[in-house]
């Protein structure tokens, strides 16, 4: 019964950070999050976005069976989706550990 769970909750983690990376490689989200530290590359971030999603997919895929593993997923991705949205609106930079900024200027 825990190793279901186990990976239930590593697949919203991972929808979760995947969100916030696919947020993150976009201009107004970096600045909303980092200020004018330094921008990473948008290319790294949207593929890490995206494998996270992969990855948080593959997770669900291992908690059950196919059928139910695409209907979790897929309010994992609704429910991941507003989370990161209401964290920009309100405290973006509580999403400044998923990708810490260089401190160069």
């Amino acid at each position: 019964m825990a190793e279901p769970l186990l990976l239930l909750a590593g697949a919203a983690f991972a929808a979760l950070a995947g969100f916030a990376w696919l947020a993150l490689a976009m201009d107004v989200h970096w600045a909303q999050v980092h200020g004018l530290r330094a921008r990473a590359t948008p290319a790294r971030l949207r593929v890490a976005g995206g494998a996270a999603l992969a990855l948080s997919f593959g997770l669900c895929l291992g908690a059950d069976h196919p059928s139910m593993a695409v209907l979790v997923w897929l309010m994992l991705l609704a429910g991941s989706a507003v989370a990161v949205a209401m964290t920009l609106s309100t405290r973006p930079r509580w999403l400044r550990w998923l990708w810490p900024a260089s401190s160069r200027r």
